[in-house]
């Protein structure tokens, strides 16, 4: 659905949908809309930062995120869902999408969606333990290829091998133990239209080691154009991740290597250089005691990247040390210092706290 016809809508509609039923939409409980049964929620991540690049904002505050959840059940077969986000000052589509449940072992999605590639940028922005997963500081893009700070989520998101898309998506669990997920997407990402006849795969694999462990591989093929010739290339990325324990729920670490083609950096002849990335977020869970807070989570980050595995005194590093204080539930308040390091170059620091409010 074009922008303008989306702000439209929900002009439109909501206002209609909080005079029917306000008691509906303020407890969150669902209401009938012809055929289906819709549910309502959304989030609202208000940010601080700070930045200590010569260039950058040195304090700023925005809205994050702020995003409206509209969940529609149709029959068990049939599900789907709309999340238009307002982030930022402006509209964009997040997720939208249109979900057959044939079985536990297989679910097809059509529609717009996270790319089955990085256990980082699936993980949901409600329950992540960093404020920002590219550890974004403002005025810094030395990261040869993807720009910005040399963190794996910038590679991924930035290279196109993960973050939404629009295409198809299957997915499902293999016993108890063994889980997948597979799309096919345009590789323009939200944009809407392709750009060229070529499409982006990629495919995740999981296997429960044990309970509360869990091992997985990835790999991602994208298509993009050559700004050279105009010609469809494609690249290709692999990537290994593991989780133990999960979010809320005492110590929760978070291990992930990538490695690829960075073909946003061209070379003046041949393939595009090979890059390499990992990044391992550990955090600890504590709750309290009282009325007022549910609990406190320290958390500390390190992301290092090599957008070019030939070259010499070009890799990146950031640490971040962090803590977040939960109110209830998902509703929380969490500061981060991204503390980045660049070949030669002087540290950059950026601190950064966020409000998240989940409804």
């Amino acid at each position: 659905m074009p922008r303008r016809m989306l702000a439209v809508a929900l002009g439109a509609g909501l206002p209609v949908l909080a005079t029917v039923a306000p008691a509906a939409l303020s407890a969150q409980a669902e209401i009938n809309a012809r055929d289906a049964e819709i549910r309502f929620g959304g989030r609202l991540h208000s940010q601080f930062a700070t930045s200590s690049a010569e260039g950058g904002k040195a304090t700023d505050f925005f809205t994050r995120r702020a995003r409206l959840t509209i969940d529609v059940s149709v029959t068990p077969l049939l599900d789907a869902r709309v999340q238009p986000d307002f982030g930022g000052g402006k509209l964009d589509l997040k997720d939208a999408y249109f979900r057959l449940n044939f079985d536990r072992t297989f679910r097809l999605s059509m529609g717009q969606f996270k790319r089955a590639f990085d256990i980082f940028e699936l993980n949901s922005s409600t329950d992540i333990v960093v404020v920002e997963r590219t550890g974004r500081i403002d005025g810094v893009g030395g990261c040869a290829g993807p720009g910005g700070v040399c963190t794996l989520s910038r590679f991924t998101e930035k290279l196109g091998y993960s973050d939404r898309d629009i295409g198809v998506k299957v997915d499902g669990s293999l016993g108890e133990r063994v889980s997948y997920m597979g799309t096919l997407t345009n590789g323009t990402g939200t944009s809407g239209s392709d750009e060229n006849s070529g499409k982006s795969l990629a495919g995740r694999l999981s296997l429960g080691l044990t309970d509360g462990v869990t091992l997985a591989g990835n790999v991602s093929r994208h298509d993009y154009r050559d700004p050279g010739d105009g010609d469809t290339r494609a690249a290709t990325a692999f990537g290994v991740d593991l989780e133990v324990g999960g979010f809320r729920d005492g110590t929760h670490l978070q291990v992930g290597v990538v490695g690829g083609a960075n073909w946003r950096l061209r070379p003046q002849a041949g393939e595009p250089p090979g890059f390499l990335t990992w990044q391992g977020i550990l955090s600890r869970y504590f709750p309290l005691e009282g009325n007022r807070l549910e609990a406190v989570e320290p958390m500390a980050r390190a992301s290092w990247g090599d957008p070019d595995r030939d070259a010499d005194d070009d890799t990146g590093l950031v640490v971040t040390p962090g803590v977040f204080v939960y109110l209830k539930g998902r509703n929380r308040i969490g500061a981060n210092l991204d503390i980045y390091g660049h070949g030669s170059e002087s540290v950059q620091y950026s601190f950064k706290l966020q409000t998240y409010l989940y409804y």
